[in-house]
């Protein structure tokens, strides 16, 4: 099953038997800004998916959603929004909660840092950022094919 999975999700492999919550952040009327709306409306259409996933899609404000997050004390949250980590559009990194923290990475979202330092503070928890570089942002614009990519590779992993 993992075989043709993009390598630099199977960082996050030994985290899928756990009790999760995927949050996928974003704006779906702003081009490469709907990935993580989009994988969470994926997920969910998905019949196999364990019960031990939860899919929450924020918007573009995780902040309105931290108690619901902390009250399912999940073991890994899986924050998806795109990243503007100065690479090909489509990439995707798996960026660890000390590597947010202490990069100067720009997800256009000002209240990431925040939103994972309130999350750490109340429960023990992994927090992981599933980070793709955007390619297109403009309003009205659709996913960019590059995007739509790598959408399609994160959805293939769970």
């Amino acid at each position: 099953m993992f075989d043709s999975i993009n390598p630099e999700l199977l960082k996050i492999r030994p985290k899928l038997n756990r009790k999760i919550y995927i949050v996928g952040i974003g704006n779906i009327m702003k081009g490469d800004d709907g990935a993580g709306p989009e994988i969470i409306k994926r997920l969910s259409e998905k019949k196999s998916l364990p019960d031990r996933y939860k899919l929450l899609d924020v918007g573009e404000t995780p902040e309105n959603y931290l108690r619901k997050i902390i009250n399912e004390k999940p073991d890994t949250v899986l924050l998806v929004d795109i990243a503007d980590m100065k690479v090909s559009p489509g990439t995707i990194k798996i960026l660890n909660y000390d590597d947010i923290i202490d990069n100067s990475l720009s997800t256009h979202n000002a209240s990431l840092k925040l939103t994972m330092d309130f999350i750490k503070s109340e429960i023990n928890t992994d927090i992981f950022l599933i980070g793709i570089q955007p390619a297109e942002l403009g309003f009205g614009k659709p996913i960019s094919p590059a995007v739509s990519k790598a959408i399609d590779e994160i959805t293939k992993l769970f």
